[in-house]
């Protein structure tokens, strides 16, 4: 029986998901979890990068007590982040992460040079300090100068692994610097920030073979015969591979840490108006885009529980949030200040008393206006989003694990006059393995994998719940506007 293995690594926390196909269904199961983050050393925010990779092997070697001699290997995890390789194939030091601080400023910086209107109708993706284009703007320069290749997190492990060097295309798209129209690193954008498109690997495609893991690894390890294959390597593609695409005009939100609300598209979108409401044409897997609003998400409830020392788990903070009158306070859960704050409750008590409006003060009345605003923003950015396409959004596919929200996903549904399609809640590491199993044969495309995934695992559906919170969506774009002239007032 085939096995496939999806290493999904996020910012808090990475697995390894074992899957195999039995009587036309798809098996899923955790073998390995450990956590992930960030250290801060001599005044930066760095992966631990070898931490990372010794736990996979860990899962594996785990894989192969379970009586599985032979898999096939997908790696996918956030993007913008790189590590960079010097000439004797070793890592300058570790990566840092996009939410470390050198990069504010920089795009008003590098912007002072080429236009903004420049840089998005060369990319079409939208303005976000972390990106990889301002990373590489703010980098030691001697480091730059030293580097023989960039590569991306997951292909890094991946060369790591193998010994083999790729960018895959999903990844790499969220880099700001690939040209939509040839299809490769901008040489101007590269030399932009000091750098030359060659040190970054050549371009590959999701589905691409990448190789064994090296004889040394076994040598060290007791590993099952593992082929890596380069998949939808941006946790956000993978997702959007392991939706299930119900409904008419269907749009995506993969909702986990951050939020990714958004279109798939067989042509990028890099208008005037995708422009002035800062949408990005991310590349997905089998020439698709993924037209999409990059919305901070739950990293504000998880760095929330975290203050509250894990006393309660999400199930129990939303079961709180359900007994607070909703909508009392309103936020920007894009603004900038929810980054990375040293405290994110004194932030959102902050932003309260700044816009003078009821400041929560209990885990419920906390949770609830996180819910509250997350939903708030994703109702607005439908309507954005059916504008820049001119057609309607009927329906709203929500997948990872704020699936598994239902105050969320009813408010959602109700504020946007949507229907919402929750779940997968697994989508990443399950568009992972489809991917997988495209490239091994066992499935012949995505509209097969998709149904696939329909019939595996159970969806919940939402409707609009009529008559309630009418104006509500209007007051909130409201407040939206007044406190977005006041911040450019101020400046």
């Amino acid at each position: 029986m085939k096995a496939y293995v999806a290493v999904d690594i996020g910012a808090s926390s990475g697995r390894l998901m074992l899957a195999k196909r039995v009587d036309d269904q798809l098996e899923l199961k955790e073998v390995h979890r450990f956590k992930n983050g960030f250290k801060e050393v001599d005044g930066h925010d760095y992966w631990q990068i070898d931490h990372i990779i010794d736990e996979i092997f860990a899962g594996l070697e785990k894989v192969k007590r379970l009586g599985f001699n032979q898999v096939d290997l997908g790696i996918d995890t956030w993007a913008v982040d790189y590590v960079l390789v010097g000439n004797d194939g070793q890592k300058l030091h570790d990566p840092i992460s996009y939410r470390d601080k050198r990069t504010e400023g920089a795009i008003n910086a590098l912007t002072t040079k080429l236009s903004k209107q420049y840089i998005y109708e060369k990319t079409g993706i939208q303005f976000q300090a972390f990106n990889t284009l301002y990373q590489l703007y703010t980098e030691d320069k001697e480091n730059l100068a030293r580097t023989d290749k960039i590569l991306m997190i997951p292909d890094y492990i991946g060369y790591v692994l193998t010994g083999n060097a790729v960018t895959e295309e999903t990844n790499a798209s969220t880099t700001q610097m690939l040209n939509l129209r040839q299809g490769l690193f901008d040489k101007d954008l590269a030399k932009s920030v000091n750098v030359n498109e060659n040190q970054f690997p050549h371009l590959v495609d999701a589905g691409t073979v990448l190789g064994s893991v090296s004889h040394k690894w076994h040598v060290k390890y007791d590993l099952p015969e593992t082929e890596v294959i380069t998949v939808a390597t941006h946790d956000t593609a993978s997702a959007v591979v392991g939706a299930p695409g119900k409904g008419d005009n269907w749009a995506f939100l993969s909702s986990g840490t951050w939020s990714l609300l958004g279109a798939e598209l067989n042509v990028p979108e890099n208008g005037l108006d995708a422009f002035a409401e800062n949408y990005t044409n991310e590349w997905g897997a089998y020439g698709t885009y993924r037209f999409l609003k990059n919305i901070m998400g739950l990293w504000i409830l998880q760095c929330v529980r975290h203050e509250l020392n894990d006393q309660y788990s999400f199930n129990e903070l939303a079961s709180q949030a359900e007994q607070v009158e909703p909508f009392k306070t309103f936020i920007d859960v894009n603004d900038d200040r929810f980054t990375n704050p040293k405290s994110m409750i004194g932030a959102i008590q902050d932003y309260a008393r700044e816009t003078n409006q009821f400041v929560p003060t209990s885990p419920g009345e906390l949770t609830r206006a996180i819910y509250d605003n997350l939903s708030l923003f994703y109702a607005n950015e439908i309507r954005k989003l059916s504008g820049i396409l001119n057609k309607p959004i009927n329906t709203l596919n929500i997948v990872g694990g704020g699936s598994n929200v239902e105050l969320m996903n009813q408010l959602t549904s109700t504020l946007a006059g949507v229907e919402v399609v929750a779940g997968p809640s697994e989508a990443t590491a399950i568009g992972n393995i489809i991917v997988q199993m495209i490239t091994s044969g066992e499935l012949e495309n995505v509209v097969a994998g998709r149904k696939l995934i329909e019939s595996s695992f159970g969806l919940k559906h939402y409707v609009p719940e009529q008559g309630k919170y009418e104006g509500v969506l209007t007051k909130y774009r409201e407040f939206l506007n007044s406190v977005q002239k006041t911040a450019k007032e101020a400046v």
